[in-house]
């Protein structure tokens, strides 16, 4: 089956990109419109305020919250120093004026993150200012391109104190290609600089691509056949970027001219909705379980019910095995950052873990987010970072559910019954109470009138009120209402002790 890039706009509240590879989805970008989308942008800010002790600053940079700047993300040549010397007080001040690159969108409380190394992409090189660098991607293995590269970069006639790297889009481009792209990032450059000398701070000096052009610029690869859209007038606009950058691929640029669907189409829509589930399914009968919560995330390979020939131990290195490329296939399709930890099925043999290490490492080779991968634990645990730049599929696309506040849990029919009667006993001596009202949902009442059914009415006559259960199929589960109710269908208080 052919690799493809399936463009979905139709829907003009959000962009959707998928890139399927041999037919199974390997990537997603999801971009709500209404939304902003910061990362990438460069912004002339002000430095509000300094914590000495987290070697930190807070930047004004015109966005709603104050962008966190961290020392080791200070240039000290942007800031006008000349070296790093570790203490962040020496290198900016309170009220100092700072050109920054936002790196990391905020989540929950924490404000973006922001960096003074500078960096703009292009199609096949990255433009740095401000560093004398020049590399090539590690992405690019072959040792002859490599080599090809770097002497093509030694050629280009760029200042000192820019530096320059080039990207895995740029492996068998020609000298011209490459020497167009940095002469397109040099004309960007003297544009932002320009812009920031003129702004006053806070301002927006540069704003990323719109969200096709920067996913088909970074994702856009030589075996992709084919580029799908759904819009006549994002059609047009890719064709015009790639016209630019890659004119001799133009020819892979269809329109999508079926009437249903592009992500039913291909399939997409029902891949999507299974990555929403915590679970997912291996071919043996295994499974891996995602549990994604504020610390880290959490990833558990089960047996399930496969029952391969051999023993304990064999079946836990092949399920092991195949759990591997698929748990980084969702690491990246859910867009899942920070800490995780992977707890693989526990194999006793030292060459099995090493297996499974090498396995996961090699799956993660083409993640785009920067990693880092500890060794297996002898418990058979794998602990990771991953780069969070925006939030994880799931947090972009779900709210915190009201009932269980995100738990994911709420209490059980018992649990809430015993609680209800305790709220009784607590109100049922009452002045003026002339009856209890308990409003609950369907298997809550079911519960209180089948299970509780005695313990009802022997506290009706203790107390000699009667208690009536209604049914409100319109509370959430886990919840409930009383009420002391009096002759005149006023509310009572409980009586204090």
């Amino acid at each position: 089956m052919e690799n493809v890039m399936l463009v979905n706009v139709v829907e003009e509240e959000e962009v959707r990109i998928a890139v399927l590879m041999d037919g199974k989805l390997q990537e997603l970008y999801l971009e709500r419109t209404g939304r902003e989308h910061i990362v990438g942008n460069i912004h002339k800010g002000v430095v509000v305020h300094i914590v000495p002790n987290i070697e930190a600053a807070f930047v004004e940079f015109g966005y709603k919250k104050h962008g966190f700047l961290h020392v080791s993300d200070i240039l000290p040549s942007a800031v006008g120093q000349g070296d790093r010397n570790g203490d962040i007080r020496k290198l900016v001040r309170e009220g100092k004026e700072i050109l920054v690159q936002v790196t990391k969108e905020g989540i929950g409380d924490k404000g973006p993150s922001l960096t003074t190394y500078l960096s703009l992409p292009g199609r096949y090189l990255v433009l740095m200012p401000g560093l004398s660098r020049r590399g090539v991607s590690r992405r690019i293995t072959e040792d002859a391109e490599r080599d090809r590269l770097r002497a093509v970069l030694k050629t280009l006639d760029i200042p000192k104190n820019m530096g320059i790297i080039a990207r895995t889009a740029g492996a068998g481009r020609s000298d011209a290609d490459i020497r167009r792209d940095v002469e397109y990032l040099q004309r960007l450059w003297q544009t932002i600089s320009e812009r920031a000398e003129r702004a006053s701070a806070p301002a927006m000096v540069y704003q990323e691509s719109d969200p096709v052009t920067r996913v088909i610029r970074d994702y856009f690869t030589e075996d992709i056949r084919k580029v799908v859209v759904d819009s006549p007038e994002v059609y047009e606009k890719v064709r015009e970027f790639l016209r630019s950058v890659m004119p001799h691929h133009i020819r892979k640029v269809k329109l999508h001219e079926h009437s249903d669907p592009l992500f039913h189409h291909y399939g997409v829509e029902q891949e999507i909705e299974k990555m929403h589930g915590r679970t997912v399914k291996l071919p043996s009968g295994g499974s891996i379980i995602l549990e994604q919560t504020e610390a880290l995330v959490a990833i558990d390979v089960n047996s399930g019910t496969y029952r391969g020939r051999g023993d304990a131990e064999q079946t836990a290195h092949r399920i092991n095995l195949q759990a591997a490329p698929e748990i980084a296939r969702q690491i990246r399709l859910r867009d899942l950052g920070g800490v995780v930890i992977i707890d693989f099925i526990d194999m006793e043999e030292p060459e099995h873990r090493r297996d499974v290490e090498k396995a996961l490492w090699e799956a993660l080779k083409p993640d785009r987010s920067r990693l880092r991968m500890l060794k297996m634990s002898p418990f058979c645990i794998v602990e990771m970072t991953r780069q969070r730049q925006r939030q994880s599929l799931r947090q972009s696309t779900y709210v915190e559910c009201p009932s269980c506040r995100g738990s994911g849990q709420v209490k059980s029919n018992e649990t809430l019954a015993l609680q209800i009667l305790r709220e009784i006993k607590a109100g049922a001596e009452a002045n003026g109470l002339e009856r209890v009202e308990v409003r609950v949902g369907p298997q809550v009442a079911n519960y209180l009138s089948n299970e509780m059914r005695t313990r009802l009415s022997e506290l009706e006559e203790h107390y000699g009120r009667p208690i009536q259960v209604l049914v409100d199929s319109a509370l959430p589960p886990g919840t409930h209402s009383l009420r002391l109710v009096a002759a005149n269908g006023r509310e009572v208080r409980p009586a204090k002790n």
